[in-house]
């Protein structure tokens, strides 16, 4: 049995249109965020939402079903693995980004 090490699956809403970036022939990723939310009650019995914001990339045939049928505010669920990168700024500051490379994508909701 093959156990996955680096797996997440996130069920949230689009917080933007996808963006589109072309590499290579024909080669493309779609970038965009999504809003992932908790509704708990706080210790005074008050309800409460948390969100989280996620960045997520995809590639290949995922990432053309995204750049085709994705929109602001659209629910999906998504299955990929967590990825993690810095990089130094022009200013010398070290920048650190979290992203999800997502290699499915289900679309919830209305039509």
């Amino acid at each position: 049995m093959t156990t996955l090490r680096n797996s997440v699956h996130l069920i949230g809403h689009l917080g933007k249109d996808p963006e589109t970036k072309t590499f290579g022939e024909n080669k493309s990723k779609v970038r965009f965020s999504l809003a992932t939310s908790d509704i708990y009650n706080d210790k005074d019995g008050e309800r409460q939402e948390d969100t989280q914001w996620h960045n997520i990339v995809t590639f290949g045939k995922t990432a053309e079903i995204a750049e085709k049928y994705l929109k602001k505010g659209k629910e999906v669920a998504i299955a990929g693995r967590i990825t993690y990168s810095s990089w130094d700024d022009k200013d010398g500051n070290k920048k650190y980004m979290t992203e999800i490379v997502a290699n499915e994508i289900l679309m919830l909701g209305k039509k």
